[in-house]
């Protein structure tokens, strides 16, 4: 249910507000918004009149955003983005459902965007729009609708469906190998190893899991895979990489396997969502779907 619409000012009335806490000027507001300055002067009056609340101190010719103000402002400008988003989504794909999924970059370019044709083809009423997200984030506060989660079955205020498991290899080019002499998992120790920031532990776990003894481990750090890979292929280092994104590096022999020893992550995939989602059905359509896929 709406609250009082007391508290729902006009849009009309949030646009002029928006657009001068953002200029920091009448003028330049009303220029923006094809307004004359006393139309926006009285649009903010009459905002502020509705609330209760000054949301300027003014300044001779100039206008600043009160404490109160600014704390507003950051809410509106969101709620204006999200309202904007929902028309844009609706005028592309009218007669369908728009399904917004925040995406890990590396399994969305190499694993997911391939198969997504099969998915269109099978819902052509369903847009999907594709943005990126490494972490989690809170869904009450932006609008998508899904997100695919690598790491254990745990995001505050969603919910989860398992999708797939991974394997990691440590990954390098053959000359790498090759110059490096590696032969065995200790010789790693010595040679450069490359480090992913969202799993900055993952080479202290896969030595303790090789039984490898070690005091620390250093290395460049990436914020992708596919950084990581392309240094690896560059030959400036080791990369553990997860084999089922890398197929292709490896059947062309851009990278090997250091050692033959693959190890199997204590995290999986997710599809997660907001409960008040799970009957949507552009995500039922695609959680049905994706399960599929993962599984093959």
């Amino acid at each position: 249910m709406l609250p009082s619409r007391r508290f729902l000012p006009s849009t009309s009335l949030l646009v002029a507000f928006e657009s001068v806490s953002r200029t920091g000027s009448v003028t330049a507001a009303a220029r923006e918004l094809d307004l004359t300055q006393s139309a926006v002067s009285r649009q903010i009056k009459a905002l502020e009149e509705q609330l209760g609340v000054e949301l300027f101190v003014r300044e001779r010719q100039t206008v600043r955003l009160t404490l109160a103000g600014d704390g507003y402002a950051r809410e509106i400008r969101e709620a204006l983005r999200r309202i904007s988003s929902a028309s844009l989504n609706l005028r592309a794909n009218p007669h369908g459902g728009t399904l917004n999924l925040a995406i890990l970059p590396t399994f969305g370019t190499r694993w997911l965007a391939p198969r997504l044709g099969s998915f269109l083809a099978a819902n052509p009423g369903v847009t999907i729009n594709l943005v990126t997200r490494l972490s989690p984030f809170d869904f009450r506060l932006d609008s998508i609708d899904a997100a695919i989660h690598f790491g254990h079955a745990h995001w505050p205020g969603a919910e989860l469906t398992f999708l797939m498991s991974e394997k990691t290899v440590p990954a390098c080019s053959p000359e790498f190998r090759s110059r490096r002499a590696i032969k065995v998992e200790q010789d790693l120790l010595e040679a450069p190893l490359l480090h992913l920031t969202t799993r900055p532990d993952a080479w202290e776990r896969w030595f303790a899991d090789s039984g490898v003894s070690f005091q620390t481990v250093h290395g460049m750090l990436f914020d992708q895979f596919a950084t990581a890979a392309q240094a690896a292929m560059a030959g400036l280092g080791v990369a553990l990489l997860p084999t089922f994104l890398i197929q292709d590096e490896l059947k062309r022999g851009d990278l090997v396997a250091a050692v033959d020893r693959e190890m199997e992550s204590s995290e999986h995939y997710y599809l997660v969502y907001p409960p008040e989602r799970a009957d949507y059905a552009p995500l039922e359509a695609f959680r049905d779907w994706i399960v599929r896929e993962a599984a093959i």
